[in-house]
């Protein structure tokens, strides 16, 4: 087996029992030090990596995309997850190509999500949707890598926040071979059970972006995953954007007390 389908296999049998957290680096750095805290698997963040180069997320395109998944997958030996957005195409065939360049990443699992690309009718029409991720299903299974697929409804980001629906397109996605289900930015514990008990028995990655629920809540609950996006990004960002505030506005710099040794801690282990 290559080193990718070792990950990818690995990452499969982490979804079959209990709950773990995948977190989301933004860049090596940050995938480096959550390897090293012990976590047994990553996810890239495409906010993240957007906000990193000076963009919004939802800007960066296919071949930075691809070029940030070497370079996170090549920085450890965990497996990683990619949050590969719509799969930088609508139609099921080109989405098919691109899945196949996200496998030769060597990335462990991807997302697809069902996001229109435009905010005013932002969900994918249900049968569109449900084609793509058989398409995506199809180019995964061709290759033959244990890629784990997981198909993401973005109806709360983009708010639609119609549970019911999002039930729905996460039933249709995991009989159209999704192996996970994912629906970001839920904040309620019922909706949480709802889809898990709806896709049952495939797992389900539940984000947390808000602290609406604690890891033992969600892994009561039947979650199996658990990611926090943008997260982490964001806690980095709040921290510099206090200290330059400091530092303009008030023109002191006590936030540079008790900084991390980030020498040490990337340094050989």
């Amino acid at each position: 087996m290559t080193s990718g389908e070792v990950r990818a296999a690995e990452f499969r049998r982490l979804h079959e029992a209990g709950c773990f957290v995948m977190p989301n680096p933004w860049d090596v750095g940050s995938a480096r030090l959550l390897a090293r805290m012990g976590f047994r698997a990553l996810a890239t963040t495409s906010a993240g990596l957007a906000w990193s180069i000076g963009q919004p997320d939802n800007s960066v395109g296919l071949d930075l995309t691809l070029a940030h998944l070497r370079s996170i997958v090549g920085a450890v030996d965990l497996p990683v997850n990619a949050d590969f957005q719509n799969g930088y195409a609508i139609a099921p065939e080109e989405l098919a190509v691109n899945v196949g360049l996200a496998i030769g990443t060597g990335i462990a699992g991807l997302s697809i999500e069902d996001f229109s690309g435009d905010p005013a009718d932002p969900l994918l029409d249900l049968d569109l949707a449900v084609e793509r991720i058989r398409a995506a299903r199809s180019a995964l299974d061709a290759r033959g890598s244990g890629v784990v697929l997981t198909a993401r409804s973005e109806g709360f980001v983009w708010d639609r926040p119609d549970i019911e629906e999002t039930v729905r397109r996460l039933s249709a996605y995991a009989e159209a071979g999704a192996d996970c289900l994912y629906a970001p930015w839920l904040t309620s514990v019922d909706h949480v059970s709802a889809i898990v008990d709806a896709v049952a028995p495939k797992p389900v990655n539940l984000l947390i972006h808000t602290p609406f629920t604690t890891f033992a809540e969600a892994a009561d609950l039947g979650v199996r995953r658990i990611s926090v996006g943008g997260m982490l990004a964001k806690a980095a960002w709040r921290g510099f954007l206090t200290a330059v505030s400091e530092i303009t506005g008030e023109g002191t710099f006590t936030s540079f007390t008790d900084l991390p040794d980030l020498n040490a801690l990337l340094g050989p282990s």
